[in-house]
């Protein structure tokens, strides 16, 4: 019986009135049950070390040559926008979990806790391990219970983009994923200078609610690593440097990502390096459900270049019809709808018909109608390229009116990498979208240097000089 396993049973044994101040998950190291956060891997000069933006590194400690991490499930509170705080399922207080990065050829044992309020496990996906380390339910370990330990440990042989998640399905749902970066014992050719990697997930959240609806298949909150746009932190590249962006998708969409204003290579999936001559260019690339794409490219063209799902339902936040205050304030709302109406569920009739419309409540038993209303919600805004107010009511008239809205709060999520961008940026960015800003030598050492400091600064220059 493997070491971890006959530990993992003799421990059950005393779960009882404690449940685990102490549990150990390896008789061998009595002193390593919960190691203190450790060293961080090195992001010096070495080159390849990869960015993960709004999301932290897993520490690590060295024992007689393994490197230790300690990986915790547990609830954790994830802001996707400001204002905007979700009741999410992560690991060590982050939704999607922190990035763990090593090298090929390094042996490594991941101390997991769980403190979560049910069993879950652990799936190494992608990786090549021991059938005992593989994370599977009953298959390959039994279920952890709430407060136990269960030290996984193993060698890696291979390199890529890999990923770790529950593998309970409505865990997965509920956040429940994290990179697990393996570097190459030798560097791949061309080498990069940028690296950066993004999680994909989509959530169901009900208005007035802050716990994502698992069983959802309709989705209004599309992430970046754990962020909507315009809050995820854009990635910053120096003008002629090559650049790599690693791509992970656990969810229930696939994810058609495009890059503007430059073309790629296709150079990884989640089973590590594609050989050079199959590489394929691109600049929109299909990032399935449990896959991983590694894209890279040369960043010759200085902008401030978006990246972005292009299913356009992707492209917005809160994308379901009884969300948030009505675009006309006069007219009224549904009462007493459902939850499948809710979400927008087509069941007997279109997707713009009237009890898909907005509403308020779900099962009250109040009045089937208020007063008609457009299905589209958010503020009314005038812009100085639209018309007038005055002429509001003309706009009204035009069949399909009103469909896209513009909402900037650039000053809301300021940070050191939004230095310089122009003026309303923000309301270009909605939903599952960042930015890849390739600067010239001189701002992107200000930014770079705005960022070493961590200080927020204003938006900085507004003028488009690309």
């Amino acid at each position: 019986m493997n070491k971890s396993r006959r530990s993992f049973i003799s421990g059950s044994a005393a779960l009882g009135a404690g449940l685990l101040a102490s549990r150990r998950a390896s008789g061998q190291h009595h002193h390593e049950e919960m190691p203190a956060p450790g060293t961080p891997i090195s992001t010096g000069s070495e080159p390849g070390r990869v960015h993960t933006p709004d999301l932290p590194k897993l520490a690590w400690t060295l024992d007689n040559g393994v490197k230790v991490f300690t990986l915790t499930a547990e609830v954790v509170k994830r802001q996707f926008l400001p204002g905007k705080v979700f009741d999410v399922w992560g690991y060590n207080g982050v939704c999607p979990g922190p990035t763990i990065e090593a090298n090929e050829g390094d042996r490594v044992r991941i101390v997991f806790r769980n403190n979560l309020p049910e069993p879950t496990s652990v799936h190494w996906h992608g990786l090549e391990v021991p059938v005992p380390m593989d994370g599977v339910p009953a298959i390959s370990q039994p279920l952890l219970e709430p407060g136990q330990v269960f030290t996984y440990e193993f060698t890696l042989h291979q390199n890529g983009t890999f990923f770790y998640h529950s593998h309970m399905p409505m865990q997965e749902m509920m956040g429940q994923v994290g990179f697990f970066i393996i570097h190459p014992a030798t560097p791949h050719l061309p080498r990069v200078d940028k690296d950066f990697g993004i999680i994909l997930q989509g959530w169901a959240i009900l208005p007035n609610n802050t716990v994502p609806n698992s069983l959802s298949m309709e989705f209004n909150w599309l992430t970046f690593n754990g962020k909507a746009g315009p809050d995820s932190t854009p990635m910053i590249a120096r003008l002629g440097e090559r650049v790599r962006i690693r791509l992970v998708n656990l969810g229930m969409d696939h994810h058609p990502i495009h890059l503007h204003g430059n073309q790629f290579y296709v150079t990884g999936t989640e089973g590590g390096r594609i050989p050079q001559t199959a590489w394929y260019p691109g600049n929109t690339v299909l990032v399935g459900v449990g896959q991983a794409r590694d894209i890279e490219f040369d960043a010759k063209r200085a902008g401030d270049w978006m990246v972005h799902c292009h299913l356009p339902h992707h492209m917005m936040n809160q994308m379901a019809s009884m969300v948030g205050p009505m675009t006309h304030s006069a007219a009224g709302m549904h009462t007493g709808m459902g939850m499948e109406e809710g979400m927008g569920i087509v069941r007997n009739s279109g997707a713009t018909s009237e009890e898909l419309g907005p509403s308020l409540g779900r099962g009250t038993g109040l009045a089937a109608h208020e007063m008609p209303a457009s299905h589209l919600v958010g503020q009314s805004q005038t812009h100085e390229h639209q018309k007038a107010p005055s002429q509001d009511q003309d706009r009204k008239l035009v069949p399909g009116y009103p469909q896209d809205m513009f909402m900037t709060m650039d000053e809301a999520v300021a940070k050191p990498e939004t230095y310089g961008l122009a003026k309303g940026w923000t309301g270009a960015m909605m939903g599952m979208m960042t930015v890849v800003r390739v600067l010239p030598p001189d701002m992107y050492d200000k930014v770079m240097d705005l960022v070493k400091k961590g200080r927020p600064k204003g938006p900085g220059p507004t003028e488009h000089k690309h």
